[in-house]
This record gives C-alpha cells, structure tokens and sequence, in this order.
C-alpha cells in the first residue's frame, strides 16, 4: 500500500507541477506574447502609415515652395515707394517702343485701401492692332502689379486700321501701416 500512497503523492506532486507551469508560466508567457504580437501589428502599421505620409512630403515640399515664390513675387511686384514718375515712363517706354501716337498718360487721385494704397492711371494712344496687342503684352511683363480695369478700342472714321486706344490700369504699393 505504500507503493499506492507513493504513487499517489508523485501524482500530487506531478498535478500541482503541472498546473504551476500552466498557471505560472505558460498562461502568463502566452498572454505576454499575444501582446508583444499586437504590439508588433500596430508598430508595423504606425510605420506603414508614416511611410506613406513620407511619400507625400516632396510634394508638400514642392507645394510650399511654389507658395514662397508667389507671395515672394507678389511682395516684390507691389513696391513699399509709390514711384509713380518710374512707372510713367516705363509706359511711355512701352508706348514708344510699338509706336504708338498721341499718347496721353494721367494718372488720379490714390486710392488708399488698407495696407495697399492704389494710384488708377488713364492711358491713351493711337496705333494698330498689332502694336496695340503688343503693347499690352509688355504692360502684363512688367515687373509691377499692373491691373487692366478697362480697354476700350474705336476704329478710326476711315476704317484704315488705325485703332484709338483707351485704357485704365491701377497700379498698386504698399503703405507704411503694412510694412514690417
């Protein structure tokens, strides 16, 4: 009977081992690797997801640069000084370059509007389409922001393709309060 009792007791022994390892280290073990695997999921996944988002930054790159330059030329085509005598010229420049006759500059009353003030100019000239179109071409190329508000074009009497011209532009600089 000893022998049986023995038995008994290894079996004992051996049950509580058993359920020691179970309870005590698998079950532990296991949940503590389901939670490495999950965390290894969402680890792959936040990488994923910022690789996808690194595809996008030369984009945005470029995006932000095209922004620079335009607010930089649009900074640099509304002058802080009014220089009102050097844009007469330049047009009288533009008019006498695509000889253009009975030019008439003349410039209103400013306008002042926020951090902008604006100056509207009345252009007058005589010419044919060609040098007129010309004209406007190189007005669009100077380096000022120039606003065309109204052409108007009449055919002369003769219909010999003389064409008059009359024109208002605004040309635009930024006032002190907007500066700095």
């Amino acid at each position: 009977m000893f022998g049986k009792k023995q038995q008994l007791v290894i079996f004992i022994i051996a049950g509580v081992m058993i359920a020691d390892f179970v309870f005590f280290g698998y079950l532990p073990l296991h949940t503590r690797l389901e939670d490495i695997k999950q965390a290894g999921a969402t680890q792959k996944l936040a990488i994923t997801k910022a690789s996808d988002e690194n595809q996008h930054t030369p984009l945005l790159k470029e995006q932000l640069q095209k922004m620079q330059n335009a607010v930089a030329r649009y900074e640099a085509s509304v002058p802080e000084q009014r220089d009102l005598g050097l844009f007469l010229q330049q047009i009288a420049g533009l008019m006498n370059k695509q000889n253009l006759r009975d030019q008439q500059i003349q410039p209103s009353d400013e306008i002042a509007t926020g951090g902008l003030s604006c100056i509207p100019v009345s252009i007058q000239g005589k010419g044919r389409l060609p040098q007129l179109f010309e004209f406007y071409k190189s007005l669009q190329k100077l380096d000022r922001l120039v606003r065309i508000e109204r052409i108007e074009l009449v055919n002369d009497n003769n219909f010999s393709g003389e064409l008059s011209m009359q024109t208002r532009v605004v040309i635009y600089y930024r006032t002190l309060a907007n500066q700095g």
